[in-house]
C-alpha cells in the first residue's frame, strides 16, 4: 500500500470539525491521514487530538510579536511532518501572506454561510446576520484560502434551510451537521489530485 496522502488540521475551538475528519480516518472512509494538528490556544479541538493519539501541537500565539513569525513556527512543524493540505476548522486566525504562499491552493477553509453572502464574519455572529437578514436558506462552503478574507475559489458548497424559530445556536448546530458531512469528501478530493484551481475557479475532475 502506497504512502497516504497528508494532512494537517489547524484549529481553535471545540473541534468538530476535526472529529469528523478523525472519525472518517478511523472508519477506513478518509484517503489520507491526519499528520498532525495544530492549535494557537488551549482548546477542545487540542483535546480531542490527544484522545485519538493524532499528534498534536500548542503554539502559543502571545508567545510571538508578529503573525509572520507565529506561522513560521506553524510552517516549520508542518514542513517537518510533509504536510500536502492544510485544513483550517474553526481556525480563529487570519492567515500571513508567507502562511499561504507556503501552501498554493493547498488550504482549506470552511466558512458557515454560502460565500459571497455573510462573508468576513465567524462562528455564531455569522448565523446571527443570516438570521437578522431573513433569507430562507444559509448553508456551508469549503474555499481555497488566498491572501484575502473569503475571497478564495469555492470547492463544495451545501444548502441549510433556515427554519421559523431557529436561534444562531439551533442554526449552527444544523450547518455544522453539514460541514462534517463534506469535510472528508473534501479532503478525498485533494487525495485524488481532482481538485484543479485556476483563475479563482475551482473545478472537480470526475
Amino acid at each position: 500500500m502506497g504512502v497516504k496522502f497528508r494532512i494537517a488540521v489547524l484549529a481553535s475551538t471545540r473541534g468538530t470539525d476535526l472529529q469528523a475528519i478523525i472519525d472518517a480516518q478511523k472508519k477506513g472512509m478518509l484517503l489520507a491521514e491526519i499528520a498532525c494538528v495544530a492549535c494557537d490556544r488551549p482548546c477542545l479541538a487540542l483535546d480531542r487530538a490527544k484522545e485519538q493519539g493524532v499528534e498534536s501541537f500548542l503554539v502559543d500565539k502571545k508567545q510571538f510579536a508578529s503573525r509572520e513569525e507565529f506561522d513560521g513556527k506553524i510552517l516549520e512543524i508542518l514542513q517537518a511532518h510533509r504536510v500536502q493540505l492544510v485544513c483550517l476548522a474553526g481556525y480563529m486566525r487570519i492567515l500571513s501572506p508567507l502562511f499561504v504562499r507556503s501552501f498554493p491552493n493547498r488550504i482549506v477553509n470552511v466558512h458557515p454561510s454560502l460565500l459571497p453572502a455573510f462573508a468576513g464574519g465567524m462562528d455564531a455572529g455569522v448565523h446571527a446576520a443570516v438570521l437578522k437578514a431573513g433569507v430562507p436558506e444559509t448553508g456551508c462552503t469549503f474555499h481555497l484560502v488566498d491572501e484575502g478574507t473569503d475571497t478564495g475559489a469555492i470547492i463544495l458548497q451545501e444548502k441549510v434551510p433556515v427554519l421559523s424559530g431557529d436561534t444562531p445556536q439551533t442554526l449552527k448546530e444544523r450547518v455544522q451537521e453539514a460541514e462534517k458531512r463534506l469535510y472528508p469528501r473534501v479532503i478525498n478530493l485533494f487525495a485524488q489530485n481532482k481538485v484543479k484551481a485556476g483563475g479563482n475557479k475551482v473545478t472537480i475532475l470526475q
